[in-house]
C-alpha cells in the first residue's frame, strides 16, 4: 500500500492468515514499512485479526513470526506491536512473541483510534536479532 503523508501513514503491506487445515483464510496482518512517531507510539508496525472462529490456535503469532525475516530485510532490527490494555489475547501474542511491555499510554484525540473509543495503548518492542533464530 503506498504512503499518505497527510495520514501519517507509511508505506505498507496487507497479507491473508491462510491454513489449509482451517479452509483458508483466518485473518489478516499488516507490516507497516517505515519508522514513523505515531507507529512507534500508538500504531505500531504490525496489526493482526483473526477472524472469531480461528482465535485460540496461535495464528497471529506464526504470522508475525514468518514475516520477521521480511521485516528483517526491509532494515529493522526492532519494531512496535500496539493493542488496547484489556486486549488480552493480543498482549499475550506480543509477550509469547518475546516482545517487552514498555509503557502504556494515553491515546490523543486526534488519533482515529480515539474516535472508535480506544482511550489507551500497550507498546510492545519486539527486538528481531534474537527472534530470527527462535522457534
Amino acid at each position: 500500500m503506498p504512503p499518505d503523508p497527510a495520514k501519517g501513514w507509511v508505506a505498507s503491506y496487507d497479507f491473508e492468515m491462510r491454513v489449509a487445515a482451517a479452509g483458508g483464510a483466518v485473518g489478516r496482518i499488516n507490516f507497516r514499512a517505515q519508522n514513523h512517531p505515531l507507529l512507534e507510539l500508538y500504531r505500531g508496525h504490525i496489526g493482526y485479526i483473526v477472524a472469531p472462529e480461528h482465535r485460540g490456535r496461535h495464528y497471529a503469532e506464526r504470522s508475525v513470526r514468518l514475516l520477521l525475516p521480511f521485516i528483517a530485510r526491509h532494515g529493522f532490527s526492532s519494531i512496535w506491536i500496539t493493542c488496547n490494555p484489556e486486549n488480552w489475547p493480543s498482549r499475550r501474542t506480543c509477550e509469547r512473541l518475546g516482545a517487552s511491555l514498555v509503557e502504556i499510554v494515553p491515546l490523543p484525540e486526534t488519533e482515529d483510534m480515539f474516535g472508535r473509543g480506544d482511550r489507551q495503548k500497550c507498546r510492545y518492542r519486539l527486538d528481531l536479532e534474537a527472534r530470527l533464530i527462535a522457534p
